[in-house]
């Protein structure tokens, strides 16, 4: 209980206060010391993210496109076009001749097709196809553990598994032992592969089963259960429906137009949507298994392409429709595009690479009563067109292309149109050093090193007010925010004035500026290309570039000005890039050590360590504090209690008086 000087009438909770501000001194210097070590290191930190930036810049100097920037110019882009990357070497190319530009196999079929492209086949008549009976089966496995065990629902139909493997596509074979780029599959549906399967591959499998089973419960989970494996009319060739023990055949001639069949007393399953509804409605539930089969075909498309020949093997079905099958060629790996045109009711195939890639015969073949009968497609050459090379003649050698675009010794050409060997007719390509682009390179690190060093040089020189102190809480109270604002501005300067970790790193880096480089060429120093350190000694070693210098020595040795900057040699001969890579590098390390990183914990750096015991000794000077008031409001309750009694004693006394 605390009594408030009602027996004294003095302002004890005021004269506690002023004690307690009194023996707080200590404690409100270790706050203030906590708060110098905080902003020592966000400073520290601050500093560390410009130096993570010029190392990073400096990273980059290390590549060799900084210092091998390359122009290149056509004398006639209308024909020959040209770019250019940082390994192409300075020359000049001429074409001279382009007799004939690459273009693409295309093969075009014999006549009108007379198929809706937007309707399934099973909804319309398509003569002369022979459908077969099957399921067909897209799976595709990704493989989680190294030589993993794969497993179909059971073995396909014979000649009609499609294996690959991260896209490439495997022979499958008879043989109980594969061999690499094999595959082969047992009676229950497992696949055995020649070459072991590695973590992490994706294996695709089309295939035929000869029917399928579903089994489940109705009423189910499901409203419309049969929906959920899509069949429907133009999917469904038979079936066998067992519903309770009771079994139907089942086939889609037997439906009605509206795809329903009757199935006896128990109801009917529609066709179109897929329902089985029950005479009458059921609700216990009842086991129903379906055995079905679909109708399909296959073809096939042989390609010859850059990466080989390309087969290709397509099922359809009943439901699909001429633009599906369109969209199934377009996306596989087959390398053509088919295309169907409406107006003239035919379907075309082109190779989606230019040039010959084979020379013996025909590019693009195919195979299957679906492209030969339906589409009309004929494996002639004479139906066949395109799928030449480029060839022309470049500095005086006649030679050929795949494409219209290719590579030569790190430049990019384009062939636009053919013209012939005349006079005038060639086209040169001149392939020349960018010197602006370098120099911009150089002038960016000189710019960022300054920016680095100048960021360095105010932390080491700035003023320190001694006088500032950071402030208390009470002090915080007395200020608004723009004046605590001034304040903590003028407490934290100076927090690391002449450091020396922030010393090392200036002289260190200077060095490395000033520092002999063996180049095998005419400059062996940044001073000797134009670039030195100011004269003002007051701007702490920052570098000044003479451009007009700069400029004449990329022009003059430009291998030269590379080795200067990246040469990767021995000591002497390494670059000034990678000595001061070396040095910053260093030098964040010992910084983080000092003042760690934002995802460091305290135990980690050196003032995180200090500031755990400034901390500490916080936490204890807190607890003392406790002590020390409940203390002082002891004695001045003991006081007031004893001017209380005195005061009591004494108005009895009178009390007693007062009678005489």
């Amino acid at each position: 209980m605390r009594i408030a000087g009602l027996a004294s009438g003095m302002d004890i909770d005021m004269m506690v206060k002023n004690l307690m501000q009194a023996e707080r001194l200590p404690l409100d210097k270790l706050k203030q010391k906590k708060q110098i070590l905080e902003w020592q290191r966000d400073d520290y930190r601050s500093i560390n993210t410009q130096l993570l930036s010029f190392r990073d810049k400096l990273a980059q100097l290390k590549l060799t496109p900084n210092y091998r920037a390359r122009t290149v110019t056509s004398s006639n882009e209308d024909k020959v076009s040209a770019t250019v990357t940082s390994g192409a070497s300075q020359a000049s190319y001429s074409i001279s001749e382009v007799k004939q530009l690459a273009t693409a196999a295309t093969r075009v079929n014999t006549g009108t097709i007379g198929i809706d492209p937007a309707k399934n086949f099973g909804s319309q008549t398509v003569s002369g196809l022979t459908w077969k009976e099957g399921v067909v089966q897209s799976k595709t496995f990704n493989v989680k553990e190294e030589n993993q065990s794969l497993k179909l629902e059971a073995k396909p139909e014979p000649g009609t598994a499609s294996i690959k493997v991260n896209g490439q596509k495997l022979t499958v074979v008879t043989s109980t032992s594969p061999q690499a780029g094999e595959v082969a599959i047992a009676e229950d549906g497992t696949l055995d592969f020649g070459t072991p399967l590695a973590k992490g591959s994706v294996v695709k499998v089309d295939y035929v089963l000869k029917d399928k089973t579903v089994e489940f419960n109705y009423p189910g989970d499901e409203d419309n259960p049969l929906a959920v494996w899509n069949i429907g009319s133009s999917v469904i060739a038979s079936a066998t429906i067992n519903v309770g023990g009771t079994e139907f055949n089942i086939n889609k001639d037997d439906a009605d137009e509206n795809g329903v069949v009757p199935l006896g007393s128990i109801g009917t399953i529609n066709l179109t949507t897929g329902t089985i509804t029950f005479e009458p409605e059921r609700t216990e539930a009842t086991n129903i298994k379906v055995t079905y089969t679909q109708k399909y075909s296959t073809f096939n498309i042989d390609t010859h392409t850059s990466k080989g020949e390309m087969k290709e093997q397509f099922f359809i079905t009943e439901n699909d429709s001429l633009n599906s099958v369109i969209r199934k060629v377009n996306e596989s790996d087959a390398g053509v595009t088919m295309f169907y045109d409406s107006f003239k009711d035919q379907v075309t195939l082109t190779r989606k690479e230019t040039g010959e890639f084979n020379k013996s015969g025909s590019e693009i073949q195919v195979s299957g009563e679906f492209m030969t009968g339906i589409l009309k497609f004929d494996n002639t050459d004479t139906l066949e067109t395109g799928g030449t090379n480029a060839k022309f003649t470049i500095n005086g050698l006649e030679t050929e292309r795949n494409s219209n675009t290719f590579d030569m010794n790190g430049v990019t050409f384009t062939l636009k149109q053919t013209f012939a060997e005349s006079p005038g007719e060639s086209v040169a390509i001149s392939i020349g050093n960018d010197s602006n682009q370098v120099f911009e390179n150089i002038k960016g690190f000189v710019d960022q090193y300054n920016e680095l060093i100048a960021e360095i040089g105010n932390k080491l020189n700035e003023k320190k007010n001694r006088d500032y102190k950071p402030l208390t809480d009470e002090e915080r109270e007395e200020l608004s925010d723009k004046q605590i604002e001034k304040w903590e501005d003028l407490a934290r300067s100076g927090l690391l004035r002449n450091d020396p970790a922030l010393s090392g790193v200036i002289s260190a880096m200077r060095l490395d500026i000033s520092s002999n480089v063996e180049t095998n060429g005419l400059f062996s120093q940044l001073a000797s290309i134009g670039i030195s350190t100011t004269s003002n000694y007051m701007e702490g070693g920052k570098l000044e570039i003479n451009e007009a210098k700069l400029k004449e020595a990329l022009e003059k040795d430009p291998e030269s000005v590379e080795n200067l900057f990246r040469g990767t040699g021995s000591d002497a001969g390494r670059g000034i890039v990678h000595k001061l890579y070396d040095t910053v590098d260093a030098s964040i390390k010992k910084v983080q050590d000092k003042a760690g990183r934002a995802t460091s914990t305290d135990q980690q750096f050196a003032l995180g360590r200090e500031l755990l015991n400034v901390g500490k000794g916080i936490d204890r000077f807190e607890d003392k504090m406790k002590i020390v008031e409940a203390r002082y409001w002891k004695q001045f309750t003991a006081m007031e209690q004893a001017i209380q009694k005195a005061n009591s004693q004494s108005a009895y006394l009178m009390q007693q008086f007062s009678g005489f």
